[in-house]
């Protein structure tokens, strides 16, 4: 899982790292001035200069806002390492909140390397426990809740509505009231959520097209066709070395993640682990435990039996897998839209011949499936009780996001100069449109079909630039073929722009801190279930899944599906 994490991150580095929002979100903005000013004319009163009071105001005086922060390895090296006159503490992002919004940004502290990291976590739980916050701290939802619990920060309901501009409203609401409802407690929205895109975790069928068309098959429709591909993938000889040494679908053995995992197979057959879905009643239930996962392990269990699968693959992390597919012994994965990236690349670093396609997830039945999204906010700016100003997260929250993807917005300087690609991570927020890659996507499409990409800007020119150098055969072009596979006529991102339209995501019901019998037994169950699936892959008793279900179920499970329950019940309230 840890593999899985880093990749997801890497990737969202890469790809944010050229983003802007097109038309839809900056014709929402166009009149930003107007409406800011009308949806705070009920704004109360502080003791600065009035102009605070809408969106984008400055205080005048200034006020100091205080932060906890990490610096990454790309921020150092990428960012700060080839900037001149800037450092983590002065720099554009900090000099804009300044003479924009009269804010002055100070660092408590800061921690080197990923928000994920043991060093930042644990310094971060310090901070949590001494009570000695900053002014904006930035949350999971477990810390969120533990704050709010014993009543240290500040209730952000009447402030957001008040404060948020129209374009971070519309951008904040992009996957439903989902990251407001994780953020919201008792009825009280007590923090702001950065809300982070899941619909880039949707799964798709990564297939070597030139072993498709060597063998004279078709694209799956069905899960047959997906069973039908595998085996002639691991029997027929794709790589013609006269050998049986090639498998039809990788997997891991932590069994889920971003990529060379079972979600999207999974679904296939209408089965979700890991989502809380609601059934018939209406009411919440695991995934895991339903019976149809069942019917999904039996099918795995005979591609496993026909060596379509790796028979070693219960050992295998990620990177091992990601070594098989370099080497060419791997035809066929699930995985993220950013496979293309990492790790099909090294297949064809080591093979210029090899082609990968991203195809549609498909169905048992043929029909059009669900695809199943986790849910992916998990970073909420919380403010200290008793701040002064606690509306400033909010006008921070404004001002990154009209600088990057408003009426205004300079995305070479702020977001992702070419000499400095990352340079948005300067700030101490940073959020972002959750459509921004498939809006991206529209618009190159639309300048492909129109032969003309002068219209083009900010992150859809960006990543037309890289398609360009990999359409020109150039050696630095080489490098660049992951981006094509999801940008370009045949790519990722198109088939996300399928699923869209098509409303076929199914998001996770629970989006709740974790339950208290969660933060007990969640990791117990979560293994068992895990050893449980890999057991019956490699051909153990399906019966084995009945066991599985009625242990789940008493040791813990139970009391979970009630308290996510009760927690889904209040959010309808």
């Amino acid at each position: 899982m840890k593999l899985k994490h880093h990749k997801m991150k890497a990737l969202s580095v890469s790809l944010l790292a050229v983003t802007t929002l097109i038309s839809a979100c900056t014709s929402q903005n166009n009149s930003t001035s107007t409406e800011q000013k009308e949806a705070v004319s009920t704004a109360g009163t502080t003791d600065v200069k009035s102009a605070n009071i809408e969106p984008l105001g400055k205080y005048d005086p200034p006020i100091e806002v205080s932060f906890v922060r990490n610096l990454s390895d790309v921020v150092e090296n990428n960012v700060l390492g080839v900037l001149k006159g800037e450092t983590f503490e002065d720099n554009r992002w900090t000099r804009l909140y300044k003479e924009q919004l009269g804010i002055n940004i100070k660092n408590n502290w800061v921690v080197k390397g990923s928000d994920t990291s043991d060093q930042y976590l644990q310094k971060l739980n310090v901070t949590l426990a001494s009570g000695d916050l900053p002014d904006i701290i930035p949350v999971n939802a477990t810390q969120l809740k533990q704050l709010a619990d014993s009543g240290q920060i500040e209730d952000m309901t009447a402030l957001y509505e008040k404060y948020a501009a129209p374009l971070t409203k519309e951008i904040l609401s992009q996957e439903g009231k989902s990251p407001f409802d994780a953020a919201t407690i008792d009825g009280k929205l007590m923090a702001i959520p950065q809300v982070d895109s899941s619909l880039e975790r949707a799964m798709f069928i990564w297939i070597r097209t030139d072993w498709l068309n060597k063998l004279g098959l078709q694209p799956p429709k069905t899960m047959a066709d997906v069973q039908t591909i595998s085996k002639a993938f691991a029997e027929k000889d794709p790589d013609g070395n006269g050998k049986k040494d090639t498998f039809g679908l990788g997997l891991n053995k932590a069994l889920w993640g971003g990529a060379i995992g079972l979600e999207g197979f999974m679904a296939g057959y209408k089965a979700y682990p890991n989502l809380w879905i609601t059934d018939a009643s209406g009411k919440l239930m695991f995934g895991g435990i339903q019976p149809e996962v069942k019917k999904a392990l039996q099918a795995l269990q005979v591609m496993f039996k026909n060596g379509e699968i790796d028979q070693e693959f219960g050992i295998k992390d990620g990177g091992k897998v990601s070594e098989q597919i370099a080497a060419g012994k791997i035809g066929m994965e699930y995985g993220e839209q950013w496979n293309s990236i990492w790790p099909l690349q090294l297949n064809r670093n080591n093979d210029p011949n090899a082609q990968w396609r991203a195809f549609p997830i498909v169905s048992e039945s043929g029909d059009t499936p669900k695809v199943p999204l986790r849910f992916s906010t998990s970073k909420f700016f919380a403010v200290k009780k008793g701040f002064k100003h606690p509306e400033a997260v909010i006008k921070l929250f404004n001002m990154h996001l009209e600088k990057n993807f408003g009426k205004t917005a300079e995305f070479d300087k702020y977001y992702a100069p070419p000499e400095a690609e990352s340079v948005w991570q300067l700030s101490p927020v940073t959020p972002s449109p959750v459509k921004k890659n498939v809006e991206a996507f529209r618009a190159i499409d639309a300048a492909r079909k129109a032969n003309d990409f002068s219209t083009l800007k900010g992150e859809a020119k960006t990543i037309q630039g890289k398609i360009e150098a990999f359409n020109s055969g150039s050696k630095e072009g080489f490098a660049l073929w992951g981006w094509e596979r999801i940008y370009g006529p045949e790519g990722s991102e198109g088939v996300v722009d399928q699923y869209d339209k098509n409303s076929q995501f199914l998001m996770d019901k629970f989006v709740g801190a974790p339950t208290p019998t969660m933060v007990e037994r969640k990791s117990t169950l979560e293994k068992l279930m895990n050893e449980t699936y890999t057991k019956i892959i490699m051909g153990g008793s399906v019966d084995e899944f009945d066991k599985f279900v009625k242990d789940w179920t008493k040791l813990g499970g139970e009391q979970i599906t009630k308290e996510v329950n009760e927690w889904y019940a209040a959010t309808k309230k």
